[in-house]
């Protein structure tokens, strides 16, 4: 039953992590009937692309939120049923309260930031009683832009806090002055925090009582001059005219937020990378005995990435340190094992690592088809969020078109990554029944291992390394 009455549609959470997404394509427009759970529009985020459906049956009276735009977790984008002229009218109102939907996590995390900052905070002091005025009047407007620019989503107070930046000081280009996540990392590559509050040092011996109105230090207009610093980047974007025979696109949510993942990654971890070789003509032997009744039975085919995958499960339980991760200053361990497989999207213009939960559970026919069936729903677009979040380790496979080796970066905040390259036979030294050395032809992999340095030592993972080749070149067919 269509419904009467006016239902928002609100940007959802789509992921613990995500705290923005873009509108890549509305599937209704304004004026059109909409059955409840019908999709009604296509969103990216850095994790996943996926369908939005309607809340509810009736007719679109109003599209507030345009494709391409980018907008925080609680954002109203549409409304369904209600009466049209009344929903337009109200739009610049209604927009803010989804908002406080989010204000427990940004609270969160805004406390979390704030703790890194209560330097600047006698810094700012002096000048407390002109910032006194400056909330006043807020309450008095529409508090939009005072609530968007105090709003700290949790990626964005993360990445604050481990650069050491104070949020506020951050121009933001969001809904109500909001601080996105692309706004705090043009910041930091400006190198603008480093050198934005030296200036104001010296204020802070100007009023050693200032302590007590610290409440009024968060003010904006101390922070205003530092605004203009973050300009330095724009000559970076500015390149909007090819030449030659350049072509120009623009990146996706989905590019930029591997762009953004893969570089905090390489400034957070001390990327190390070991490779061992490893004689695959046991696994060789097994699958060709098992692909025929696996195809005909299950209709799936153990590739060697699944032989690899069982194994590595298997030593992991031996090495926690590699299934864990750091946490602030706590090393974090876990008895489960949630296996990323990293799966190629559009002709290698996208990249998304869906999660086999609990594959320490899975022997090989299990690993198989969880295998084959996530990364079909990757590649179809169709895997929920929570099927591309908690990963504890990854897998990546470029050896499918041939490389033999590489140095994959690790997918925060895991330890390790492994990669495995292509099955290339080369001649190979082995003992005979004398145990004298002779040269064989042997189908040999080569297997590396990205790990943290922070956590993991170069000794722990060679022995990983040389575990997983043991059981790889010796197990057999009941061990998988």
């Amino acid at each position: 039953m269509a419904t009467t009455s006016a239902v928002d549609v609100i940007m959802p959470q789509m992921g613990v992590s995500v705290s923005e997404g873009t509108i890549t394509k509305w599937l209704k427009q304004e004026g059109e009937e909409i059955e409840a759970d019908e999709s009604l529009l296509e969103i990216s985020t850095d994790k996943v692309d996926t369908e939005v459906p309607s809340p509810a049956s009736g007719v679109v009276t109003q599209i507030l939120v345009q494709e391409g735009e980018t907008v925080e977790v609680g954002t109203k984008l549409a409304v369904i049923g209600g009466e049209a002229g009344g929903a337009q009218a109200d739009a610049p109102q209604e927009a803010p309260p989804p908002e406080p939907a989010t204000q427990d996590a940004a609270a969160e995390a805004a406390a979390s930031s704030g703790a890194e900052s209560p330097a600047p905070a006698p810094e700012q002091a002096p000048p407390a009683p002109e910032a006194q005025p400056a909330p006043a009047p807020a309450p008095a407007g529409n508090g939009q832009q005072a609530d968007g620019k105090s709003f700290v989503s949790p990626v964005v107070a993360r990445i604050a806090s481990e650069h050491g930046i104070d949020p506020t000081q951050v121009p933001g280009t969001g809904r109500g002055g909001r601080v996105t996540k692309k706004d705090i990392l043009k910041f930091v590559e400006s190198g603008a925090p480093a050198q934005a509050p030296a200036p104001e040092a010296p204020a802070a011996p100007a009023a050693p009582a200032a302590p007590e109105p610290a409440p009024a230090a968060p003010a904006e207009p101390q922070p205003a001059p530092v605004a203009a610093a973050p300009t330095a980047p724009a000559p970076a974007a500015a390149p909007t005219e090819a030449a030659g025979d350049e072509e120009l696109e623009p990146m996706n949510a989905m590019r930029r937020g591997i762009a953004d993942h893969m570089r905090r990654s390489l400034d957070t971890a001390a990327h190390v990378t070991s490779a061992i070789e490893v004689d695959m003509s046991r696994v060789v032997a097994i699958r060709e005995k098992l692909k025929p009744e696996y195809q005909k039975s299950y209709g799936v085919n153990p590739t060697y990435l699944i032989f690899v995958a069982r194994a590595v499960v298997e030593t992991l339980k031996n090495y926690p340190w590699i299934n864990g991760e750091i946490r602030g200053e706590q090393i974090v361990t876990r008895k489960h094992i949630n296996l990323g497989f990293a799966v190629e999207l559009a002709e290698g213009k996208g990249l998304i690592v869906p999660v086999v939960k609990h594959a320490e559970g899975l022997n090989l026919l299990g690993m198989a088809q969880a295998v084959t069936d996530i990364a079909e729903r990757a590649r179809n677009k169709k895997l929920t969020p929570d099927e591309v979040q908690g990963g504890t380790f990854t897998i990546t496979n470029p050896g499918g078109y041939g490389t033999f080796h590489g140095t994959p970066v690790i997918s925060q905040p895991q330890s390790g990554i492994l990669g495995t390259y292509a099955l290339v036979k080369r001649p190979w030294v082995i003992q005979d029944e004398h145990d004298k050395d002779v040269i064989a032809i042997r189908p040999i992999m080569n297997i590396t291992l990205t790990y943290d340095h922070r956590l993991v030592d170069g000794a722990l993972a060679g022995r990983f390394l040389q575990e997983l080749r043991q059981k790889l070149e010796s197990w057999g067919e009941s061990d998988y």
